[in-house]
């Protein structure tokens, strides 16, 4: 598993490329007797691979893409180079999420020479562009090309970095949504020294950003956090010291709970600009609706088998960002996410405990056990 997870980290896989971490893998779900399937759009590449034909379909899901280094030398290994020092490898994508891609690979292979003939179907599906745009991605297709021929993934594992400070100590079993906006507040451009015949835009965001940024959404719920509203950047000016600008831009988002919904936060929102007399121009962007999945069957095996491995219970939640899960989770799946600590994803030294990948490993081992029991 260790070489494996090395041989990926060396392939430089930049969203939206795979660069090669898809014949590797593929290489070793057709030892198993996958069938393998590419499946590209536009400039994505895609691994699909099935196993079986009979009971319900159990899909993991993951990708090969990472996101760029940041400044190469302030890594304090080549951040392609699966440094190993002591229990820790180094790289980009050890932790998000080659290392659950190659923990879950072994798992299979334990799984497959212990039970040769089991009662449920198993899908591979990986995508290289996770970390990227989602315009561009493919999952929410290949979900839209299933449900048009009556296919369904009734159980779904996402190995994205969900734990906190052990393996299996943070279980997603929902996402917020995500509604992002570019706002454009308009104004009237002129000289700095005559007042009276501007209309500053800087002055009129600053007073929508106080009420936005104290206004309560929602409050959540027991699964989901509360709303939130958080401002990316905001650009206005024309250069010059001495001129009041015409505009301003803002982009920001929401990441909201299921109390809260599209319209609800769309409407509340622009009631703000309005109620201050703003003149605006607003983009909207929804990037996944907020999903929770309340069925037990796979969230019961994920937990009992951390619990067996580990010692301690998960705790179920619907925490950070979005995931390809949110595609999934049109069909009705089952959606449960769990890997390794995100502690340093997307950082520089990203990296991953190697006798903790072992022990997600295992949890997955485990959980491919628990699913042969649970669908008998």
């Amino acid at each position: 598993m260790i070489e494996f997870l090395q041989k990926l980290i060396q392939i430089e896989s930049l969203s939206p490329r795979d660069e090669g971490c898809f014949d590797l893998i593929e290489d070793r779900l057709q030892k198993l007797s996958f069938d393998c399937k590419r499946i590209n759009y536009l400039n994505v590449e895609n691994l699909y691979a099935t196993f079986g034909s009979k009971g319900k379909l159990f899909c993991f899901l993951g990708h090969t893409d990472v996101v760029p280094t940041g400044p190469i030398e302030k890594w304090s290994h080549p951040p392609f180079s699966g440094h190993i020092e002591g229990d820790l490898m180094y790289g980009r994508g050890t932790a998000d999420m080659k290392g659950s891609i190659a923990a879950f690979l072994d798992s299979l292979d334990e799984f497959f020479l212990s039970n040769p003939d089991f009662n449920f179907r198993i899908a591979v599906l990986l995508t290289s562009n996770e970390e990227g745009d989602s315009s561009d991605g493919f999952i929410d297709k290949i979900v839209n090309d299933m449900i048009d021929v009556d296919e369904k993934i009734d159980l779904c594992l996402v190995g994205e970095p969900t734990s906190y400070l052990k393996i299996g100590d943070s279980v997603r079993i929902g996402r917020r949504g995500s509604l992002g906006g570019s706002l454009k507040v308009l104004g009237k451009q002129g000289h700095i020294a005559y007042p009276e015949n501007v209309n500053n835009p800087i002055f009129s965001a600053s007073d929508a950003i106080v009420e936005l940024k104290n206004t309560v959404w929602d409050n959540g719920n027991a699964i989901f956090q509360p709303t939130s509203f958080q401002i990316s950047n905001i650009h206005s000016g024309t250069g010059a010291k001495n001129v009041v600008p015409g505009e301003l831009e803002m982009f920001f988002n929401f990441r909201y709970s299921t109390e809260s919904s599209q319209e609800t936060l769309i409407d509340e929102f622009e009631a703000i600009l309005k109620k201050l007399n703003i003149e605006y121009e607003i983009d909207w962007k929804l990037s996944g609706l907020p999903y929770l999945t309340e069925k037990d069957n796979l969230k019961d095996v994920v937990v009992k088998s951390i619990e067996k491995i580990t010692g301690y219970s998960p705790d179920l939640n619907a925490k950070g960002g979005t995931s390809d899960g949110r595609f999934i989770a049109k069909m009705g799946t089952e959606i449960v996410e769990l890997g390794p600590l995100n502690e340093t994803i997307h950082q520089i030294d990203e990296h991953i405990k190697i006798s903790e990948l072992w022990t997600l490993k295992n949890i997955y081992t485990d959980i491919l056990k628990g699913l042969n029991k649970k669908l008998a």
